[in-house]
């Protein structure tokens, strides 16, 4: 079960009201309720929801609760308009179909994010350039729009392009989280590609009429070259039709795209199309962290995990990462963090030490056991097992751990995808 709190919760509680109003025919508030409960249940899918049965039953619930939202809708509207009801039918059960808005509800459901990823600028390590362009496209706007009249218009495209690992995709999450009164629309190649016949390229429109429905919106299509790849006579049709309708949609032919941003990320930019990186009039080369980003990115995995790390060996573990991006320290630092609790693991002999108590952190506590070596004074032979789980005490993270997990840790960016980088950069790109 959910916790109270959660989406899924909050998803439930407003379609009880929606129920309620609805049987009080109070049908303007139905259906503001249904249409909110809606959205966090589909938010639900995307992050909650665990296996495919729970997700399929609240689809189905979802439509359900859609068709009933469409009713009232018509039903409001023609009430409004004085329209006469059709003979057969009542006032608030009139079956219009919508399958336009079906089709994007369906293929899109989860896009929109409803809560913030509480990513802020500060989290990001680095990458000033890229930080600054993005204020300017979105949080400026927003907060004093009066800046950006006449000639002077925020920009409509920024592409993110580097090596894996850099921070692209949680860059863009610092945009969710720090334009608090914009719509972030969060889109993968999955989400707009179908087998049945010009339904991809609708979705792709239906993407972008989504987006001016909830100006000021910000659209993210991670590995954006998955979708928009050079043209070619060996290409399918409908890949070639999906890639039309982008530049129709991105150019805003006989729709104004004022008010929407269109993000993408990719790490392989040469194979984008010539005409679709035109249309990301900003192109940002988020490179591999120097040594001072390296340094606040292990200060961050680290977080307050006990350890005897001292400031000259995290810069020491900087200048030895030379090569490795963001990412690739992540899971440095992760496979040190487990190297205590291996020694949990192996250990054959335990110690009494004082620490802090399991159940009252402010209370220390004499009889807490950590692994020691069987030589050690006051050393007990035991296993992990034969511990009390409220008695463990696991040792902290020293630098030898960090240097055994760096000996078997390599980067995973090679000098041949670097120099294409390099090239595109200095081809297209400014740095971020």
């Amino acid at each position: 079960m959910a916790a109270p709190d959660s989406t899924l919760q909050k998803a439930i509680d407003l379609v009880t009201r929606a129920t309620e109003e609805d049987k009080k025919k109070n049908y303007e508030e139905a259906l503001r309720l249904y249409e909110s409960a809606v959205e966090f249940f589909l938010h639900a899918i995307k992050y909650e929801a665990q296996g495919e049965r729970a997700k399929d039953s609240i689809r189905s619930k979802c439509r359900q609760y859609l068709d009933r939202a469409e009713k009232l809708k018509e039903y409001l509207s023609r009430k409004k308009e004085r329209r006469p009801v059709k003979t057969g039918e009542s006032d608030s059960d009139s079956d219009i179909e919508d399958p336009e808005k079906k089709k994007l509800l369906a293929k899109l459901e989860g896009a929109i994010v409803l809560e913030k990823p509480d990513i802020k600028w500060s989290d990001v390590a680095g990458l000033e350039g890229a930080k600054e362009a993005l204020k300017e496209a979105v949080i400026l706007p927003i907060k004093f729009p009066h800046l950006f009249t006449g000639k002077r218009v925020p920009w409509k495209g920024i592409l993110l392009f580097g090596p894996p690992g850099t921070g692209k995709s949680y860059l863009a999450k610092a945009v969710a989280t720090e334009a608090n009164n914009s719509t972030f629309i969060s889109v993968s190649s999955s989400d707009l590609v179908s087998k049945w016949l010009g339904e991809s390229e609708k979705l792709v429109k239906n993407l972008f009429e989504l987006a001016r429905q909830h100006k000021p919106s910000i659209i993210f299509i991670d590995e954006v070259d998955s979708l928009c790849s050079s043209r070619s006579d060996n290409e399918s049709e409908s890949a070639r039709r999906i890639k039309t309708e982008f530049l129709v949609q991105m150019q805003g032919v006989g729709n104004g795209n004022d008010g929407i941003l269109i993000l993408g990320a990719t790490n392989i930019p040469w194979v984008l199309d010539a005409a679709i990186r035109r249309r990301f009039e900003k192109r940002i080369y988020i490179p591999l962290p120097d040594e001072h980003a390296r340094l606040i990115i292990f200060t961050l995995h680290l977080g307050n995990t006990p350890n005897t790390l001292t400031d000259d060996d995290l810069r020491l573990l900087a200048k030895r990462t030379e090569g490795y991006s963001g990412a690739d320290i992540s899971v440095m630092v992760r496979d040190a963090l487990m190297q205590p609790v291996r020694k949990v693991q192996t250990a054959t002999h335990f110690k009494k030490v004082s620490g802090p108590s399991r159940s009252d952190p402010g209370r220390r506590v004499d009889d807490l056991l950590t692994p020691c070596s069987p030589g050690h004074a006051g050393a007990i032979e035991m296993t992990w097992m034969e511990v009390p789980s409220d008695k463990l005490y696991e040792p902290p993270v020293t630098m030898t751990d960090m240097l055994q997990s760096l000996e078997t840790s390599k980067p995973t960016v090679n000098d041949e995808d670097l120099a294409m980088i390099y090239k595109f950069m200095e081809d297209f790109g400014q740095e971020g």
